[in-house]
């Protein structure tokens, strides 16, 4: 009698971008969460100072006519006008900010807007703090909003994308470079803001 043994089954590749990031993921959300965002309405424009300054660096990432070639609709996830209107609803200026990535190979590009997309999916927690604020999708927490379809079913077509990115394993690790290079971004972004 022959015995199969069951073989794990193979990561995909946000899986294996997760597992490489996750340090520096973990890094930022503690920082994030000792800077107290939702404490105050003050705090928390703080946060959206953070998050305004991020999503105009990844901004034309996601109007990259080949970015949305091989992740399509990938534009209309951009969430930097909504951010825009949060700022002005907490009585803000929203500033013109210019892309600060520099010049990125389409895998790095690849890294920075899985961590945009990452925090989406993490914003229906945030989202829940926000409304003790008085905040909602109407005013002053809209890039904090779920899809229309869903926040779960949005990441999971993104992810589905994603994954079916014919990648070499020298871009796989470059994305993961770039994921690292985002979450650093948003760290140096919270010293500053909250410092």
């Amino acid at each position: 009698m022959q015995i199969e043994l069951e073989r794990p089954a193979e990561s995909t590749r946000i899986q294996r971008l997760k597992a490489l990031t996750t340090g520096t993921h973990d890094t930022l959300d503690k920082r994030i969460m000792r800077a107290e965002p939702f404490a105050s309405r003050e705090r928390y424009a703080l946060f959206l100072d953070v998050q305004h300054n991020f999503h105009a660096d990844v901004a034309p990432l996601y109007a990259s006519a080949e970015l949305n070639r091989i992740l399509p609709g990938l534009a209309d996830r951009c969430r930097l006008e909504a951010l825009r209107q949060d700022v002005a609803d907490l009585g803000g200026v929203p500033e013109e900010l210019v892309s600060t990535t520099g010049p990125l190979s389409p895998a790095a590009a690849l890294g920075w807007v899985y961590v945009a997309e990452g925090s989406n999916l993490g914003a229906a927690f945030l989202r829940k703090e926000a409304a003790k604020l008085g905040l909602s999708d109407d005013f002053g927490a809209r890039h904090l909003a779920g899809h229309p379809d869903g926040r779960g079913l949005h990441w999971r077509n993104f992810v589905s994308a994603y994954n079916e990115l014919p990648l070499s394993a020298e871009e796989e690790i470059e994305a993961a470079e770039g994921a690292k290079a985002a979450f650093r971004r948003v760290h140096g972004l919270v010293e500053a803001v909250f410092e």
